[in-house]
């Protein structure tokens, strides 16, 4: 039924083109071959590859893939991105709404940063009146969104982060309190180390905007407020931006202020969320039996697949926005991660939670995040290296120094492929 309704091809007049599921996975699987240069034999084993792959639940691609890969239509096979900086002007503003509906045209979800616009009451001295504040702009966007169907069968989704020290992020935080407004956005506060060190102390806390403080609280007031409107509302989420910069990859190359709707990649602006799955539960052997235990051969050897599989879907992707694909292709940021987690578990005979479930999902990502930039690395030195690889400041990263020495020996070497490679979809 998913498949019917969300990722089978059709023509414009309902008439399916996927006569099967196998066929969506075979033009799935040719169109991310499409990105191997080597020759047609090259093209022909990898789409073998991917179309076993996939046929077999064993690594399944985001929903904009399969729904949009070989259909030689004008659609995105990211599933979100983080738009650019929104201007602090009316006419940047609007330029703003327009990037941000042409991207959800194409079928991506978008992340927008409002920090960047002046408060509510602030003076616009061009035209000697005061400022509308961020919030009445989100408006604009909300309607925006319910304009607009994003491609395929479902309306696009959005993010909105601000800054925990914007003036009019009390309102911000307040906002889902009204069942009416904003229902298009999932949103989230941008909350610093200084904020969590003006917690923990008691201290007060300044909201200021261009230099000028606006109004100063208790940090733990504010604070209570936030987790307050989480309970009440599930909104909004936060987002330890100092941590997500500290722990990029990329840090020396971009700094980031805003996630995908959902939350599991921070991006920088005009960044794109390439997402894929392998499904653990597909990788069980003999299931519920006292020797149950994950195929870990076949996990490290579909995430050399994944990698390699996204970083061509990187190529024959369509981007909405030329800035978008300039993004994509200088940094080749890919999200390889896991789905049946919980059923893996339970197949092994692990309760979901239990400290001995902690330690098995840790030891399966590990193995995980090692093949993967191990593959990244491999294909490094086949294709090159992302155009912004710096060998010293990438070695730098903690998740560099976190991989197996052998891995990370082979990082160093030849570089990797993709800027950042593993992410964990919700």
């Amino acid at each position: 039924e998913i498949w019917e309704h969300k990722y089978r091809l059709k023509e414009p007049d309902g008439t399916p083109r996927d006569r099967t599921f196998e066929e969506t996975v075979l033009r799935v699987a040719r169109a991310a071959a499409e990105g191997e240069r080597s020759g047609k034999r090259a093209r022909e084993r990898w789409t073998s590859r991917y179309a076993e792959a996939m046929a077999s639940f064993s690594f399944l691609p985001a929903g904009r893939i399969l729904a949009g890969a070989g259909t030689r239509r004008a659609v995105t096979l990211s599933n979100c991105f983080v738009m650019g900086p929104i201007p602090d002007d009316l006419g940047g503003i609007f330029d703003g709404v327009r990037e941000a509906a042409l991207t959800m045209q194409a079928g991506g979800g978008i992340g927008h940063d409002f920090s960047t616009l002046r408060p509510k009451g602030a003076l616009v001295r061009s035209i000697g009146a005061d400022a509308s504040g961020p919030l009445s702009f989100m408006d604009v966007w909300d309607a925006m969104c319910r304009t607009i169907m994003s491609a395929g069968a479902r309306r696009g989704a959005m993010m909105a982060t601000m800054r925990c020290d914007h003036p009019d992020i009390e309102d911000f935080i307040a906002a889902k309190s009204d069942p009416a407004r904003l229902r298009n956005f999932n949103l989230s506060v941008l909350v610093s180390d200084a904020f969590m060190t003006a917690v923990a102390e008691d201290r007060d806390w300044d909201l200021h905007f261009g230099g000028k403080v606006y109004h100063t609280l208790p940090a733990r007031a504010l604070w209570d407020r936030l987790m307050r409107a989480t309970y009440d509302y599930a909104e909004p989420g936060v987002v330890f931006i100092d941590r997500v910069n500290a722990r990029n990859n990329l840090r020396y190359c971009e700094d980031i202020h805003a996630t995908n709707p959902c939350g599991e990649q921070p991006l920088p602006p005009y960044g794109a969320c390439l997402l894929g799955s392998i499904n653990l539960a597909s990788l069980v052997a003999a299931p519920f039996t006292a020797s149950a235990q994950l195929d870990t051969a076949r996990l490290d050897e579909l995430a050399g697949l994944g990698v390699r599989f996204l970083d061509s879907v990187v190529d024959v992707s369509h981007y909405p926005l030329e800035a978008q694909r300039r993004e994509a292709k200088s940094k080749r940021r890919i999200g390889l991660g896991v789905t049946g987690l919980a059923d893996a578990l339970v197949m092994c005979g692990v309760r979901y939670g239990s400290a001995e479930a902690v330690a098995l999902a840790g030891d399966w990502m590990r193995r995980v995040q090692d093949a993967a930039y191990a593959a990244s690395a491999g294909l490094a030195s086949e294709k090159g290296a992302f155009p912004l690889y710096d060998r010293e400041r990438f070695a730098e990263s903690a998740n560099v120094a976190a991989l197996d020495a052998e891995v990370r020996a082979a990082v160093h070497r030849h570089g990797v492929r993709n800027g950042c490679l593993t992410s964990i979809a919700p």
